[in-house]
Order: structure tokens, then sequence, then C-alpha cells
């Protein structure tokens, strides 16, 4: 049991021993976990069955890189268009501020440009934070544009540490200090971004380093924000999983063994194995207050934790959605094809084309007589999206009439049914054009084309 004190915790009101002080391993060869990642083959995900309690924080919120590291993977957006999405995200973040903060790049004229054109909106939400090169000059810049928090690369693992910037751990944590120290001289609040955490020495390297950090925010009486970055998507959500891969590991650690408090504490993650999104989940579950996010998940190689995701990740887990506007979202998605040029893909959740669209019969029969049956929540209400049905000679009479109730905003008795002389004769033609092998898809325009014929042919009128 050693000699540490016996303390209340108070989380949970029961005694414990005082946490063990981690200190700085400063090993002569790297530590690159060769047993998890071995580069020949597919990464492992181990257990060593250690289970850590979640620790949901009294607020949660989010934050953006969509300007940032959402911007090294395409083209640069322009000042005009930086503008107006910040605009849709201070509408979409709602009156309580969840879209809490939105970094930019400070690099370039136009860049700077951006920031002062968004400053000009006089938005508390979302709060403006920038990311720099960590030297006196750009930290000098930061605090003469009036931004109150920028963030400083400090990559924590030893593929880093060792292999890129050619230091041992001693040398790196001493530098990284000594920069942190200059960015708190300014009277700027730093935001460290951990790079590459989930391939890191959790214990020997992060924990003593962040403990570290603590001291030098007490002293100058700044306190300093963590960021840690799954860079490569390496984090599991797991209980039980192992070190460095376990997100609850990780930010259990930095919160009770760094002592980095739930609102200092940040999750940005990356997709490479499909689990952004679940762990940026997990990382709010286990104590970190924020979780970073790009718009769409642009970001770079697979891209970035979905924005839009977490937003409806925190109505389901807080029961509300805390006044944020959602129908912002569809607005954006429709900026960012028409005046962007970025075509979103068709079935990306709650923004593609195709997200709440049906092509099977059997689920159209289902919409038809009550759309709760197929469709995740009220997509018109929530997204300005109506649940559709594509057209195609599998979707049945019951297709075609759902397409024409949603086309034409129809409802109670205005709706058409399966049973309408209108629907049977569009089906024939959708059929016919199939048999023929004249098209595999249809056109909204084309089968307007053959409803307005079939109202003719039928003496008919749709909503009459």
């Amino acid at each position: 049991m050693d000699n540490r004190n016996v303390v209340m915790n108070p989380h949970d009101n029961l005694l414990t021993l005082e946490e063990h002080f981690y200190a700085l391993q400063d090993v002569k060869e790297p530590n690159v976990f060769r047993n998890l990642f071995p580069y020949e083959e597919v990464p492992k995900i181990v257990f060593n069955h250690r289970v850590v309690p979640p620790n949901m924080p009294e607020e949660i919120w989010i934050t953006d890189t969509t300007f940032r590291d959402g911007q090294q993977s395409r083209a640069p957006y322009s000042t005009e268009q930086i503008v107006t999405l910040f605009d849709y995200m201070h509408r979409l973040s709602g009156p309580k501020g969840i879209i809490r903060q939105s970094e930019f790049f400070l690099y370039s004229e136009k860049d700077r440009n951006a920031v002062y054109k968004c400053m000009e909106r006089g938005y508390e939400f979302p709060e403006i934070t920038s990311w720099i090169r960590a030297n006196k000059k750009d930290f000098e810049f930061v605090r003469e544009m009036g931004i109150k928090e920028t963030g400083i690369l400090v990559s924590c693992s030893d593929y880093h540490i060792f292999y890129k910037m050619k230091m041992t751990r001693k040398q790196a944590m001493e530098h990284y200090l000594s920069v942190v120290r200059e960015c708190l001289e300014t009277g700027v609040r730093p935001r460290c971004h951990l790079e590459d955490i989930t391939r890191s020495d959790i214990y020997g390297f992060v924990i003593p380093f962040c403990l570290e950090l603590q001291k030098l925010g007490e002293s100058y009486g700044i306190p300093i924000k963590i960021r840690a970055c799954d860079t490569m998507g390496y984090g599991v959500n797991f209980t039980g999983a192992a070190i460095p891969r376990s997100v609850p590991g990780i930010i259990y650690g930095l919160n009770v063994h760094a002592g980095v408090p739930s609102n200092m504490l940040e999750w940005h993650g990356h997709n490479d194995f499909y689990k952004a999104v679940v762990n940026s989940s997990t990382a709010w579950l286990y104590g970190a207050s924020a979780v970073n996010c790009s718009l769409f998940g642009i970001g770079e190689r697979t891209g970035n934790t979905p924005l839009e995701a977490m937003v409806f990740e925190y109505a389901q887990l807080r029961g509300t959605l805390d006044g944020m506007d959602t129908t912002v979202i569809t607005e954006m998605a429709e900026y960012y094809e028409k005046e962007i040029g970025y075509k979103l893909p068709s079935r990306t959740p709650f923004v593609g084309k195709n997200f709440n669209v049906t092509r099977a019969g059997i689920h159209a029969d289902g919409l038809l007589k009550n759309e709760e049956i197929y469709n995740i929540f009220d997509t018109e209400k929530f997204l300005n999206r109506p649940v559709m049905v594509a057209v195609s000679n599998t979707s049945g009479l019951a297709g075609i009439a759902h397409w024409i109730n949603t086309y034409f905003r129809l409802k109670g008795d205005k709706c058409v049914t399966k049973s309408d002389p209108l629907i049977a004769y569009v089906k024939e033609w959708v059929d016919k054009e199939y048999e023929s092998g004249r098209v595999t898809s249809l056109t909204d325009e084309e089968l307007l084309k053959v409803i307005d014929e079939g109202c003719k042919a039928c003496n008919y009128t749709i909503g009459a």
C-alpha cells in the first residue's frame, strides 16, 4: 500500500489512496509498441481488462477545426466562404454556444483577413482561436490580433520525438515547456495538441509532461488546455482495452493521474479505422468536456470527427439539443455543393443525398403507412428533409405514391394512395423503361413529366 496519503475522492466520496506521482521515463531507445503496431501487419487491439469508470462532465461541448485541419485536405476556402460558414456555425451553435470554439490558421494575409472578418461579427460563440507555429513571433501576432487562445503542436509519441524531431523524451519535454512558457508570457492561453497520443507512452511521457504543464499554468495563473489527438485513428472504445489505444484509459489518465480538469480536456479524433464518432462520444463519457470536429468530417486522410454527427450525439446523450438549430446543417450541405463545389458522398448520414431515401418497395410500403417505421427521426423537422423514396423498378406502387406525396408536400386526405389510377399509370411506364434497358435510374424531371402525362390520361389532379 506504500506511503501514499489516504484522501477523500470528490467524485465518489470514497476514501482512496493519493495518486501516485508519475515521473518522466527518459528511455534511450524509442518505445514504438511494435507488438501492437507491426508495420507489416494490421495493428492489434489488446486487452488488459483494466476498467476505468465513466465520468461524464457536468457540461460538454463541441469545438471546430473546419478552417484548420479541415483545410489540410482540400483547396483553401475563400475569405467569403469562411465567413459564411462561420455564420452558419453560429446559428447552429444556438443560444448556449454548444459549438464553443473554432480554430483558424494565421499563416497568410488571407488567413488573417478571414479571422478579422469573422471577429467583426461580434459573436460570443464560436470563440475564435488559432493554430500557429511554436515561436515567439507568432505568439505576439496572436496577442496583437486579440485572440485569447492558440493551439501549439506538442507531439508525444516516440515515433515523433525520436524519428521526426530527433530528440530524447527529456529534450522534447524541455523544448515543449519552453515554447508553452513563451506563449504564457504573452498572456495567451495555450492549447497543447498532444499529437499521436494513441501510440505514445501514456505513463512514461504523456502524464509526466501534463503534470509539468499543470504546474506551469498555475505559476502564470493561466490554465493550459490539453487536446488529446488520435492522429492516426488508432483509438478504441472497448471496455478493458489496453493503453495506448484505449480512449477511456487515456481520458482517465489525463483527468485523474495528470489532474487535467474536464473543462480543460479535449479529444481530437481521426477516422482511419471508422471510429472517429464513437471515440469522440467515449471521450465525453469518460471525462473530456470537449470534442474537436470538422464540418462533414473533412480533414487529413480519412478525415476528422464530423461536426454534424456530434451535434446529434450530444442530443442523444443529453436528451436535448439545447437550442441548436439543426436545420442549418442542411443549409451548410447545400452551400458546400452549390457554392463551394464540394460533392458530399450520397450516403453520408444526415447530409448525403440518399441518407433518408429508400429504394426497396417493401420499405416504401411501410413509409406510406407510417414513416416512423423506416425513418430514424423526424428528418423534416430537424433537417428540413422529408423522408424520400427513389423510384425504380423495385419501388412498387407504394414507392411511387410516397414519392409524389413527398415531392408535392401532400398531407392528410390530400395524399395519393397506391390504389389511385395515376399510380398504376406511372408504375406501368417505369416498368417498361427499365425492362427496355433505356434507364438505370430516373431523374425528378423524368418522373414529373410522366406524372403530368398520367394526370391528363387519368383526368386526375394531384392534391385535389
